[in-house]
């Protein structure tokens, strides 16, 4: 009889071990996805904050010696005057003979020429708003058959190969600075076409992953558990 009393009298006792530790576990988790949650929201803003203040601190430092000799100066003159002179180049030296006289005169400079020319072909591309410089997210086989990498395609040529014909340039950013990367050139059939913006793959790239595009997901794969 007491044997058979045994289990009920537990019972009657109250939770066991694992179901005290079972809230804490639940806690626990909960406690640690929203810390996650604060380190991805707050990171982006601490580092947007930094490098705002490194700027201001650069062009306070610049231009104070300039300033001071006027004696009058107050805090953002600094940034006031990089304004002003922006503007001022943009409004009346920008323009196509400028710039061939620009193009002309330091692209004949040994070594800073080729720096020159580099710089000014990266901006052309990064500021386009037209035609196909850096407006297209592709994936394809990459570092081998079988793993998709996502890349931006930045030209299209003609490679001269028997048998190759039309290729299209695919830069392939490396995570998660995308100034550095591979190039590669691939034909137009072996590239995957997307309608990923540019600024939904850039994210995706200096996430790590972390923050992807929204794509359509198959029904088999199973919803994220959200943070």
């Amino acid at each position: 009889m007491d044997a058979s009393r045994g289990p009920s009298d537990n019972s009657r006792n109250g939770p066991t071990q694992g179901q005290i530790l079972s809230p804490i576990a639940r806690l626990q988790r909960h406690v640690g996805r929203r810390i996650v949650s604060g380190f991805l929201i707050l990171v982006p803003l601490i580092i947007t904050f930094l490098i705002l203040r490194f700027v201001y601190v650069y062009v306070e430092g610049f231009f104070s010696p300039v300033v001071d000799e006027f004696g009058w100066t107050f805090p953002g003159i600094g940034v006031l005057i990089t304004l002003v002179l922006l503007y001022i180049t943009g409004a009346f030296l920008a323009g196509k003979r400028v710039r061939a006289w620009e193009d002309s005169m330091l692209s004949r400079i040994p070594i800073l020429g080729s720096i020159y020319s580099v710089s000014r072909q990266s901006i052309d591309a990064l500021s386009s708003t037209t035609g196909q410089h850096f407006s297209r997210v592709v994936f394809l086989d990459w570092p081998r058959p079988g793993v998709r990498a996502m890349g931006f395609v930045t030209g299209y040529l003609d490679s001269g190969i028997e048998g190759s014909g039309a290729m299209v340039v695919v830069y392939i950013p490396t995570v998660p600075n995308p100034t550095s990367g591979m190039l590669a050139w691939v034909p137009e059939d072996d590239v995957i076409s997307t309608d990923i913006t540019v600024e939904d793959a850039m994210k995706a790239v200096f996430s790590g992953g972390i923050v992807l595009p929204s794509l359509e997901v198959p029904a088999n794969i199973p919803d994220a558990i959200p943070l």
